[in-house]
């Protein structure tokens, strides 16, 4: 464990006006606080806040951080409370140690709309005080150090947990090497293997060509040396999770991986960079759309370099990046550069990107909206980088990689993304799902009464374009189902001998509570209200009488006594449905629909044909109907699939896959119904659902009777 001199001496490195006596003070009281707790290596748990300290003095962190690393367990895990916290060593530090406290607690990945709130939790937190989460990312840090220590299966939840949301919000905040090393944490513990592999690959390539970061990094310091810039570089391998990434995305095997070394050259000023730039591409070959300039267009994180990738000695493709020392500064250290050290004064770096306004950039246009959408749109812009395209006019629009014309469309205005019918870039007409690059500049050609399609939600990727076509195809089904509540009530009516009138509908709606008929329709349509309480409300006499409970054995009107009755396995109809019957030999009667094809056959034969209609009443959910559905090959989609025929109180009796594929499957789903009402609020609920790109009734004539 690190001694508390030896912790005060990192910090006197970047701060010699640092306040000793209160760091020494709060050394002791987290260590007599925790005194006689363990970590499940066996070590002094206090051994861990100490080395969460020492992590954030890299940083160059300022006293109150430092002070917060040491004390961020003790309200959660000893019997200090906030109110001593505040007493011994201030309100700054209470309030910081009670935001790390929070943050601890929020489960991130729990479930979905869980994850979506805490999520939220986390941006509050962060908004309030970013040096809160910069004290979690040291304290995930920490842990993934020493997770060994930790139950297999713990191990695995942490590493899940780091990959998914502490490396990318690292790499968001600009802490490039914290996200690179808890990515690599995360892997050797996720995929063991295949770090080795690439590990081994490595020492592999060392003994065949020599130390080739040693080489080219002497060859870069030769030419900046001829033309006399002084630059400090800096070589070595990515990653091997990077490197382990790139193989996946790229489908490529190790020995056909490029640029999997990774230069840096750090200079004085701007004018460096661009004359060190020169020098690199005169002396190696540049490789055609590997070039990124973050100097004249930075990062949201603060982020600025140039990018560069060459082939260098021996064909081998490296990438340069370039930069001055302050912008590396920030390179980093990211978002936490706005509060550095130096000489026992904050840091006045010009590149230091303002936290308030990072968190607003990450966060804006998300109040209080849908939380799923919320989640969304944070998970996108963690993992996102950047391109910048120019308008028409000249302006830079931002987006994150992979963003096409339509993203591009909606960053402009909601109005010039809904009503965008194509696009042009660098002035030739281009698909609508084409991926943005660099420098492009793009125009959006719109035409009055276009509306968003359901397939836009693939294709775009910022959260904003993916909220602004949800929001309006809500609207259009709005429309949609408004149209399907009317026939709903229209038949409803019928069958109790009424007529579903404007008047008729504006007073169920008031005695039901709604706004107006429009909404009650609209939540006819939508199965989220039945047309029996529409009726109801309006009828409760009729309605009672229509509550007659059929005999689920004699379902049909028009059969003699003797004769045995079942649907047609071919059409399967169901009570609400107008159907024929046909008489089989030994097999009594058989329920056609009356547009069943099957019934072509019987055309000829018409003294085999029964006059049958369903029973009025309310008929039991025994009736089966198969549903074929394509739906997104995803994690939990089946499930909610699943859940939503459950909450229109339907059974599933079979299910069955026809089709597999990466991104999508197709199954027969076999669901037990009432009556024609109860299969179309369930065919409704269905439509509804994003995943579910297609529904329909599955009827096979190949099942005959």
């Amino acid at each position: 464990m690190i001694d508390v001199e030896d912790l005060i001496a990192l910090v006197r490195n970047y701060n010699p006006r640092t306040n000793a006596d209160l760091i020494r003070l709060a050394y002791a009281y987290g260590l007599a606080m925790h005194e006689g707790q363990f970590r499940k290596s066996g070590e002094p748990y206090f051994t861990h806040p100490v080395a969460v300290a020492a992590i954030l003095t890299e940083q160059r962190l300022d006293d109150a951080t430092i002070i917060t690393a040491l004390l961020h367990d003790t309200i959660e895990d000893t019997r200090s409370t906030y109110s001593d916290i505040t007493a011994q060593f201030g309100a700054e530090v209470a309030e910081l140690v009670d935001g790390v406290t929070k943050l601890t607690n929020l489960q991130l990945s729990s479930t979905e709309s869980q994850q979506a709130e805490n999520f939220r939790k986390l941006f509050m937190a962060m908004s309030k005080d970013l040096r809160v989460i910069l004290v979690k990312l040291a304290d995930r840090l920490h842990n993934m150090r020493t997770i060994k220590s930790m139950r297999v299966e713990k191990q695995a939840q942490k590493a899940r947990e780091t990959m998914e949301i502490y490396a990318p919000l690292a790499g968001r905040m600009g802490m490039q090497w914290m996200r690179e090393e808890l990515e690599d944490l995360s892997f050797k513990v996720l995929n063991p293997d295949a770090r080795n592999s690439i590990i081994r690959r490595f020492l592999t390539l060392q003994r065949e060509s020599g130390d080739v970061v040693h080489k080219i990094t002497a060859d870069i310091r030769n030419e900046l040396e001829k033309v006399q810039i002084e630059a400090t570089v800096y070589g070595r391998a990515k990653k091997p999770y990077s490197i382990w990434r790139k193989m996946q995305e790229k489908d490529l095997a190790f020995s056909r991986l490029s640029d999997i070394y990774g230069f840096r050259i750090i200079c004085d000023s701007l004018p460096d960079c661009y004359r060190i730039l020169g020098v690199i591409h005169q002396r190696w070959r540049a490789v055609p759309g590997r070039f990124k300039d973050y100097l004249s267009q930075p990062k949201n994180n603060g982020y600025r370099s140039i990018h560069t990738t060459v082939s260098g000695r021996d064909g081998k493709r490296v990438e340069v990046q370039i930069r001055t020392r302050e912008m590396h500064e920030v390179a980093e250290a990211g978002v936490a550069a706005h509060w550095a050290y130096r000489e026992g004064v904050r840091t006045q770096n010009p590149f230091a990107i303002d936290p308030g306004k990072w968190i607003n950039s990450l966060t804006e246009r998300f109040g209080e909206g849908d939380h799923d959408e919320f989640l969304e749109h944070v998970k996108l812009e963690m993992y996102s980088d950047q391109v910048f395209c120019f308008t028409p006019k000249g302006d830079v629009v931002q987006l994150p990689r992979g963003a096409t014309p339509l993203d591009y469309a909606y960053s402009i205005h909601t109005r010039i993304g809904n009503s965008c019918v194509s696009a042009k870039v660098d002035g030739i007409r281009v698909p609508l799902w084409t991926r943005l690059k660099n420098g492009q500049s793009v125009e959006i050609i719109t035409a009055e009464g276009q509306r968003p399609q359901s397939s836009w939600i693939d294709i775009v990727t910022t959260g904003r374009a993916k909220a602004a076509i949800r929001k309006s195809l809500r609207e259009e089904d709005r429309g949609r189902f408004i149209k399907l509540g009317q026939e709903l009530a229209r038949a409803a009516f019928d069958h109790v001998g009424k007529k579903a009138t404007e008047k008729a509908l504006r007073t169920a709606a008031k005695m039901l509570g709604l706004n107006d008929e429009q909404d009650m329709l609209a939540r006819l349509g939508s199965a989220e209200l039945t047309a029996r309480r529409v009726v109801e409300a309006l009828y409760p006499e009729l309605a009672r009488e229509d509550l007659d409970v059929v005999d689920a054995s004699r379902p049909v009107l028009g059969l003699q006594d003797d004769q045995a009755f079942r649907r047609a396995p071919c059409c399967q109809p169901v009570p609400g449905e107008r159907i024929v019957g046909i008489t089989y030999r030994g097999k009594g009667i058989v329920a056609h629909a009356i547009d069943c094809p099957a019934l072509a056959e019987f055309e000829e034969q018409t003294e085999r044909w029964v006059d049958l209609s369903w029973h009025a009443g309310r008929h039991a959910a025994v009736h089966t109907i198969s549903f074929e559905l394509t739906i997104a090959n995803d994690a939990g989609v089946l499930g909610r699939i699943c859940t939503l025929i459950g909450e229109q109180k339907a059974n599933i009796s079979d299910l069955r896959f026809t089709d597999r594929k990466p991104d999508f499957y197709r199954l027969v789903i076999d669901v037990d119904l009432r009556d024609v009402e109860h299969l179309h609020m369930v065919m409704t609920a269905l439509e509804a659902e994003t995943d579910v790109a297609q529904v329909s009734r599955h009827r096979d004539l190949a099942r005959k009777p």
